[in-house]
């Protein structure tokens, strides 16, 4: 299942719960204000057990990068719990995950 997140509002409480439903066939993108998230609730995403993607659009649009550079560059132990990802590459996921709910 694809879970996409496009708003920055929820609580630890209520985002835990839906993060525990993820299954290993499952897949997040942030994208829009949902792209805030891992800076709210960091304790969350360094326990997130399912590939997790956030639009590289978004990511400029808010100048993340500045204030995050592992988005944009990973450490050499690759440990960014998030990639960057274009519209392209989000089409494809949508096309490998199904069905897809939009949170």
């Amino acid at each position: 299942m694809l879970y996409t997140f496009a708003k920055a509002d929820y609580d630890s409480q209520t985002l835990a719960r839906y993060f525990a439903h993820f299954t290993e066939q499952d897949c997040l993108v942030l994208w829009q204000d949902g792209v805030l998230l891992p800076f709210k609730h960091q304790e969350l995403f360094t326990q997130l057990a399912v590939p997790c993607y956030a639009l590289e659009n978004d990511i400029y649009a808010r100048n993340l990068q500045q204030i995050a550079p592992h988005f944009v560059n990973p450490d050499e132990n690759n440990q960014s719990k998030v990639r960057l990802i274009s519209l392209q590459d989000f089409v494809a996921l949508s096309e490998r995950y199904f069905p897809q709910v939009g949170l």
